[in-house]
């Protein structure tokens, strides 16, 4: 694993710190209506706070793509912030100029400020080195704690690094050690659930895995592409027709990687798309052709827990079915309180993250039973690819 320097190797007492932190989080009629990115920020801001630094806060919010937006402004969000952290947070209605010096040298041991959105800036997403310079001015010492915007080579997120002494915040750290043991080098057998709509939104991601796990477990409804490839009818299922012949080559390099494919066995099945749906549950060679694919079926679940006794290491990436419409929940609900049951029995690792994943796992009330659940979403998606991570590989240190 790369070597990062944490808060553990950190003198911040005094010190001027500035923190990354991701802070884009869902907002309505100006209220914050999920606060999960803000909770996993806080303690590294509060620990630091704690020991005596002066922590100054950088986030962007949403796409103001470089122009002051008011309605895109971080000032909602520092209220929010204030009762995460459990003390005072000031704002300073600028990230750069005299706005932020100001607010800056306001500050005293302990205290915390949020500074305006970091994209009203064009240098931000430029990464722009005078925007960066901008930045680094405010500080002493630059932490990273947002890996969800660690895939973006922006000022904030990657150029800082390269000014200023630099590590990771508890957040980071605890995402890039648990990806390192699920993947990077994982206890063996491994296996991954990789499900969504389309094969090919997931190429790069199917053939790096390709090479690391030793069962890969394909659902939703990229699962009816590889079905169609093996000349199974698939009815009205969404599929891509033009991606059978890559759903073919990967069949083949699993089997040059002696990595087993696990596909649906049996399959939930409806001539409509809608909550309440007449459905049937049938085996993947009695589809009609106006039925539609909508979720896995019990045996294909009950496959899955088998093999699951086997494995010490899981990925999960991606639902494997339509989880929003009952009753097409019920094999990822399913998949899930297995995988959670298994990772409670101990000596089992389950990692998982992707928007929908999260939202599957929330639905099924596990995902604290989970070994650790990412909430990166690209970033996450672009790790599972073998991509290298701007805002990460900024942070490594050299032997």
């Amino acid at each position: 694993m790369s070597k990062f320097r944490t808060l553990d190797n950190l003198d911040v007492k005094g010190k001027r710190v500035l923190v990354r932190a991701d802070l884009n989080v869902p907002m309505k009629d100006g209220r914050v209506t999920d606060t999960s990115r803000i909770d996993r920020q806080a303690p590294t801001i509060r620990e630091l706070a704690k020991k005596g630094a002066k922590v100054i806060v950088l986030s962007h919010f949403e796409r103001p793509k470089g122009k002051v937006v008011p309605s895109m402004s971080m000032k909602p969000i520092a209220p929010i912030l204030e009762k995460a952290v459990d003390r005072p947070v000031a704002f300073a209605e600028d990230c750069v100029g005299q706005k932020a010096q100001g607010a800056v040298s306001k500050l005293k041991n302990g205290d915390v400020l949020l500074l305006e959105n970091t994209r009203f800036h064009k240098g931000e997403e430029e990464n722009d080195p005078a925007f960066v310079k901008q930045l680094a001015a405010l500080g002493d010492i630059y932490v990273n704690d947002a890996f969800s915007a660690a895939h973006r080579a922006h000022a904030s997120t990657e150029g800082l690094a390269h000014l200023l002494p630099s590590a990771a915040g508890r957040s980071m750290q605890a995402e890039l050690e648990h990806l390192h043991k699920a993947l990077g080098d994982p206890v063996r057998p491994v296996m991954a659930i990789v499900g969504g709509a389309k094969v090919s939104t997931k190429i790069e991601l199917l053939e790096n895995l390709l090479n690391k796990v030793d069962t890969l477990v394909i659902g939703g409804a990229m699962a009816n592409t590889f079905l169609a490839a093996e000349s199974r009818n698939v009815g009205k299922s969404l599929y891509e027709a033009d991606q059978l012949d890559l759903a073919r080559n990967i069949f083949s390099a699993a089997t040059d990687s002696n990595c087993v494919i696990l596909l649906p066995s049996d399959v939930v099945v409806a001539k409509e798309f809608k909550a309440g749906a007449s459905h049937r549950t049938t085996d993947v060679f009695d589809v009609h052709d106006d039925e539609m694919i909508l979720d896995v079926g019990p045996a294909t679940v009950k496959e899955l827990e088998n093999r699951l006794i086997a494995t010490t290491t899981l990925i999960w990436n991606g639902p494997l079915g339509a989880f929003e419409t009952r009753p097409f929940d019920q094999g990822t609900m399913a998949a899930a309180k297995a995988v959670a049951g298994r990772t409670r029995e101990g000596g089992f690792i389950s990692v998982a993250g992707g928007g929908d994943t999260v939202a599957a796992l929330n639905q099924a009330h596990v995902t604290n039973d989970f070994t650790y659940v990412s909430t990166a979403g690209g970033a996450f998606l672009e790790w599972l690819e073998g991509k290298e991570l701007p805002g990460v590989a900024a942070l490594e240190q050299e032997d």
